[in-house]
């Protein structure tokens, strides 16, 4: 057959086009498509949530490290999925969470979801990105998407080849951005990435032999961590680390995994038959990770680079648009093999939590169409190794769709929003988003209304603050039965009413099998299962929404009508005697 195979080629004319369908570009384009966008997300694998998919299998922790800082769990449309799924996957499967994160995109209706799609080129016009090229393996189809405004989340950051944008990789020296934590001189190593695996317990004991290729563990010492660091075992390692000194960290990946193969099964085989602390003689290997979790690659230069000094300074940015707060949790570059250097396999340096993110931080100069989020967004190593981790990613995914939709609808580029940050603000507050020491700024209707309750004092329902901070609370507690309610003299419309609950920030909630337990896979207690909202109209109050299986924090319900009164009213909990509630905002 002469010439070339027919390929099937489709083209998509869209407002946002996201790269990367890892937590921060699933919230990226889930965000702008609520904003109003049409979006498409190009993803080149079968499932949504990157590390944190049944493919890789990584928790998402954030500023709150695991329930220890309380009251700083990411919200907004991570705080969505995380209480979804434990009123529709309270047995935390993987593959349910794959699907509940697939169902949220794929019955949006302005979203065109292209999965198994790889991004291999892109159309540049005087220094704008045109459109992009996708291969879909699946369909052995060409996709190319045009759009007004791309946003890179892929991690990896292909648009920076495709593009030509400046970027940093490997590790600053400290001369670049005068940061104590940074080597004496720059080189190209960075972190590695992690093959894990899981382990489940039967009801007969389980051999295992370990493959002539794997490698050999017999003692603990040759494992990072010693005896205490593998007793843990059901749901693999993070240490179990390869490629961070390899220049080349993303040509050479499927080298790379099949070392990491080599490790994992060399550190079962030492669990199973070489350990003496652990006991393990039931269970066996039920899953391994063939797709490593990274950590660091290429990162883009925005107008703002993010560093060690921001972070230990807070990040008090006018223009702050996310959050984060892990620790500056530094990887040896040489990752499992740093045992034989007895070095520790990572360290984590003081931060504070929360600090904020600037909105610069997320946009290129050079590129004027082109944003970023995620680990590859425009900060120095160091401070990467804090924001790096899934819940920071997905806060900062958050606020990008939000801007690029801001910026389409009023005809900017990305760097025209900066002027309207505060704007950007208020729109990311009314989803849900915490921006540390801003606060709402709320409508006439809602400083001009009476406000009473059935007991306590209701004002902290709009002080302008949706969570405890510190040790305030800016919450009206509230039992079965009781009520708040706004009321004006005559008629105001209303266009909606905004709730923001109880969901026990205080504590940690896991979307999959963290620490392979059971633990919390139920909603919090205190949390309202049970609601109603009320309108006053015509001198009467008559139900208008009622709520009676609640699995959500924030709600926003359209009222758009004329009315002299609004009312909240708590039914019933989840089981606790009292609930929190910390917002009951009109628009």
């Amino acid at each position: 057959m002469n010439g070339a195979f027919p390929f099937h080629e489709e083209r998509h004319e869209v407002d946002f086009c996201v790269i990367g369908g890892g937590m921060a570009g699933f919230c990226a384009a889930l965000a702008a498509a609520r904003h109003g966008a049409r979006v498409a997300l190009m993803q080149d694998r079968p499932v949504l949530g990157g590390n944190a998919s049944s493919e890789i299998r990584m928790h998402i922790c954030g500023a709150d490290r695991h329930g220890g800082l309380p009251h700083l769990r990411e919200t907004g449309i991570l705080e969505e999925i995380r209480l979804q799924g434990l009123l529709e996957n309270p047995q935390r499967s993987h593959s349910m969470q794959d699907l509940h994160l697939h169902a949220l995109l794929a019955q949006c209706p302005n979203v065109t979801l292209l999965l198994n799609c790889a991004c291999h080129d892109a159309a540049m016009d005087g220094g704008r990105l045109v459109s992009v090229t996708g291969w879909q393996t699946t369909t052995q189809t060409r996709h190319v998407v045009r759009a007004g405004i791309f946003a890179d989340c892929s991690g990896d950051s292909v648009l920076i080849p495709l593009t030509g944008a400046p970027h940093l990789s490997g590790r600053e020296g400290k001369a670049r951005f005068g940061e104590s934590l940074a080597p004496d001189q720059p080189d190209g190593q960075a972190m590695g990435m992690t093959c894990l695996f899981m382990a489940r317990r039967h009801d007969r004991p389980m051999p295992f032999v370990r493959p002539s290729w794997a490698h050999e563990y017999r003692s603990c010492d040759d494992l990072p961590y010693g005896e205490k660091g593998h007793r843990w075992f059901q749901s693999g390692y993070w240490w179990i680390e390869l490629g961070g000194d390899d220049p080349e960290q993303i040509r050479n990946t499927e080298r790379t995994r099949d070392e990491l193969l080599k490790v994992v099964l060399g550190v079962w085989d030492h669990i199973k038959n070489h350990c003496p602390s652990v006991e393990a003689s039931r269970h066996a290997l039920d899953w391994i990770g063939f797709l490593p979790g990274k950590r660091s690659s290429r990162r883009y230069l925005g107008a703002h680079i993010l560093t060690q000094n921001d972070i230990e300074r807070e990040g008090r940015f006018d223009d702050l648009v996310a959050y984060g707060g892990w620790s500056m949790d530094v990887h040896d570059v040489k990752g499992f093999r740093a045992v034989k250097e007895q070095r520790a396999a990572t360290i984590f340096h003081p931060s504070p939590s929360p600090y904020g993110i600037p909105y610069r931080s997320f946009y290129s100069e050079a590129v004027p169409n082109l944003m970023f989020a995620g680990r590859n967004h425009s900060a120095s190593f160091l401070a990467h190794s804090s924001t790096r981790v899934m819940g920071t990613c997905a806060v900062m995914g958050q606020a990008v769709g939000t801007a690029a939709a801001l910026a389409l609808r009023n005809g900017l580029d990305p760097a025209g929003v900066l002027p309207r940050v505060k704007e950007l603000q208020q729109l990311l507050l009314r989803d849900d988003c915490y921006l540390p020491g801003v606060p709402f700024v709320h409508a006439g209707i809602l400083r001009e209304a009476r406000l009473g309750v059935s007991q306590g004092d209701g004002e902290p329902l709009r002080d302008g603050y949706t969570r405890q901070i510190g040790h305030d609370p800016h919450c009206w507690i509230a039992r079965a039965g009781d009520w708040a309610a706004y009321e004006w003299d005559g008629a105001r419309p209303v266009a909606e009413a905004a709730l923001f609950l109880d969901s026990a920030l205080e504590r940690e909630i896991a979307l999959t099998n963290l620490h392979g337990g059971p633990e919390r896979s139920t909603l919090p207690e205190a949390m309202p299962r049970t609601w109603e909202l009320d309108v006053r109209a015509d001198g009467r109050w008559m139900r208008w929404h009622r709520e009676e299986r609640n699995g959500r924090r924030h709600w926003r319900i359209p009222i758009g009508r004329p009315v002299t009164g609004v009312r909240f009213r708590l039914l019933e909990t989840w089981g606790a005697a009292e609930s929190r509630v910390y917002g009951f905002h009109l628009a």
